[in-house]
């Protein structure tokens, strides 16, 4: 475009799974364990069982949109191309939040670790070492981010399979439930359906990394058909993991007042599951979560500002630029790099109030871009179309709005006072400044 460098098509399937992955930071599963198993009843792996099924709808809104509209722009793009430019917009400022301070929570989770361990060093300097680490990583091509991140995610993987063999062991035992196999964690005649779908609706932000990855759109080798199929196998191979993950803790642990504190608890269960040995090895395998996450979220956070930029949303010399031999938006990159700083001064409720909003404007819009496609866009309608175009999107929509309903009101209210920020700002550009918007065309 204008003889400016752009992305490389270099990626391929096995990357944007586990860069899919290494987003969705397969260790949450034990961090969350306590609250949700609280929330359910003891149904921790019943909830993600309930979450994975109704993402999955929107899963399969955001694999058409891809194939429609196969940009770096994810929802921001989608719904500029179906609804409005304008509106697109909005919902890119909106999903700013997310992909923003999800490398800040990494950055402070990874300096919550570290300072467990080592406590006479200043956390600050552990949040200023992982902001440098994943910045530097992401200045080189994004197949060196893809590598770094199967790395994380395959030692994770293995510490979650060692999990579950060390669970079988206390289970044959005699320890918790005392069976290999029970239904118990999955269905019981005391489980309450509403405690569930409290539980789904804290899980649910525990699949992001099935959206981000399109991020990388125009950065994978035959888009429209890999990045679909990664969407959904990132979806399922996470499900799977947490699934797993969750009914060998529940079936340990059936009632988590037993642990000393239920909100922290994956500590104290990898001590009593494989003491000392295995709780470092957990620990270490947090902390490749925290990287392998922070490294991919700004990888993503930099493909959505540069979509932006090159529209012209964004400063379009600054927003749009690619470096000619990385080929990374490294103006982007050293930018998020700068704005990670703010974990300093931030706690984690704060940062996580922030990326809910953020994420479930995403969510919603793209499963209404699929719908706003059939009906404003696609020319020749059919029957059997209604299916993956107007039931699946709605209902995705219908999971998501439930998720709004349990919205804590923090999150509210921090995610429209930036959309009004972002309200603000566009009427300053199209009213004030007048802006040239180069929207990317697509063909039909």
């Amino acid at each position: 475009m204008n003889g400016r460098a752009e992305l490389t098509r270099s990626l391929k399937l096995r990357h944007i799974v586990v860069i899919g992955l290494g987003y969705m930071a397969p260790m949450a599963v034990f961090d969350t364990f306590g609250i949700v198993s609280g929330d359910t009843g003891g149904h921790v792996p019943a909830a993600y069982a309930v979450t994975l099924l109704a993402i999955l709808f929107t899963a399969a809104s955001y694999g058409k949109m891809v194939r429609l509209f196969p940009s770096a722009g994810t929802a921001y793009t989608y719904t500029q191309q179906t609804i409005h430019p304008y509106a697109g917009f909005l919902v890119g400022w909106a999903s700013l939040l997310d992909y923003l301070f999800l490398p800040m929570i990494n950055a402070l989770l990874t300096g919550v670790y570290l300072s467990s361990v080592f406590p006479d060093v200043s956390t600050a300097w552990w949040i200023i070492g992982f902001i440098v680490l994943v910045t530097g990583l992401n200045v080189f091509r994004v197949t060196v981010t893809a590598s770094v991140n199967s790395i994380l995610v395959l030692f994770q993987v293995v510490v979650v399979v060692l999990f579950a063999g060390l669970a079988i062991r206390g289970l044959m035992q005699g320890d918790g439930l005392g069976q290999v196999f029970n239904l118990r964690p999955f269905v019981s005649p005391d489980m309450s359906v509403t405690a569930l779908l409290s539980g789904a609706s804290i899980l649910c932000f525990s699949f992001l990394g099935f959206d981000a990855v399109t991020t990388l759109t125009e950065e994978t080798v035959d888009a429209k058909k890999t990045i679909p199929r990664g969407i959904m196998l990132v979806a399922l191979a996470g499900g799977a993991l947490f699934i797993t993950a969750s009914y060998f803790m529940q079936s340990l642990f059936p009632d988590v007042s037993v642990l000393s504190d239920p909100e922290a608890a994956s500590a104290e269960i990898a001590l009593f599951i494989g003491g000392t040995i295995f709780q470092l090895v957990f620990l270490a395998a947090a902390l490749s979560s925290t990287l392998a996450s922070g490294l991919v979220s700004v990888t993503s956070v930099t493909r959505l500002l540069y979509a932006m930029g090159r529209d012209g949303f964004l400063p379009r010399r600054w927003f749009g630029y690619v470096h000619p031999k990385l080929r990374t938006p490294l103006l982007n990159v050293l930018l998020v790099g700068a704005l990670m700083l703010f974990a300093l001064f931030m706690d984690l409720l704060t940062a996580t109030s922030f990326i809910n909003f953020g994420a479930l404007i995403a969510f919603s819009f793209v499963n209404i871009s699929v719908m706003a496609y059939y009906f404003r866009k696609q020319k020749n309608k059919h029957i059997k179309d209604w299916w993956g175009f107007v039931l699946s999107p709605l209902i995705g929509t219908t999971f998501i709005a439930f998720l709004w309903v349990n919205l804590e009101t923090t999150s509210m209210m921090l995610g429209l006072l930036w959309t009004f920020i972002g309200l603000i700002y566009l009427l300053y550009l199209v009213k004030v400044k007048k802006s040239n918007l180069e929207m990317v065309k697509f063909e039909e």
